[in-house]
């Protein structure tokens, strides 16, 4: 945790929100002399003081430990290159274009990896009018089941949040090429190409 580099994150922060070393200070409730020693890399902030700058700032702790802000390389916005996150301890989903930190639950989640289903491990597509009928085999009980289907083209994704001891069955609208995504709790992200 080099100083020069947190006492810039820490400037570059409150100019970004328009705050005067004594307005910081002041919401600190520390001297503004003390701002100016971080912001000049002659000192670091109290670990005490650690949790309340990253919440006045929005910003992560290891961010703010770390003094990098930098931004994430733009990815094109391909929806089939999409990234997922489940939490193990409340199942929520979530996904994003570009590369994240995601906690939840106060854990940090992990990446998924993405692996392309096996024979017996696919879902099973039917075509039923303007509509793909899908469905599974796959166990649906308390602690195996599919979380979710996703369906991604190259500009959007339809998410369909399941549940455990519901049947598997999902109808969605037939649409052109693109990615079938599923988590299963056991054998984890996968996908086969529509």
């Amino acid at each position: 945790m080099p100083a020069g580099n947190v006492g810039d994150l820490i400037r570059q922060l409150r100019n970004e929100h328009s705050m005067t070393q004594k307005q910081l200070a002041e919401e600190l409730h520390i001297s503004d002399k003390t701002v100016s020693k971080w912001e000049r890399g002659k000192g670091l902030p109290d670990i005490s003081l650690i949790s309340e700058l990253s919440r006045l700032f929005g910003i992560d702790i290891q961010n703010l430990l770390k003094g990098d802000l930098t931004p994430n390389d733009i990815t094109g916005g391909n929806m089939k290159q999409i990234k997922y996150y489940v939490c193990p301890a409340c199942g929520s989903i979530t996904f994003s274009t570009g590369d994240a930190e995601v906690s939840c639950c106060k854990r940090k989640l992990s990446l998924l990896e993405l692996k392309k289903a096996k024979e017996g491990e696919r879902l099973t597509v039917q075509v039923v009018e303007d509509e793909w009928f899908i469905s599974s085999k796959h166990p649906m009980n308390k602690e195996v089941y599919i979380s979710f289907l996703a369906f991604a083209s190259g500009d959007r994704i339809q998410v369909i949040k399941q549940y455990p001891e519901w049947d598997f069955h999902v109808r969605i609208p037939r649409q052109g090429h693109g990615m079938l995504i599923w988590y299963s709790t056991k054998e984890g992200l996968l996908y086969q190409l529509l």
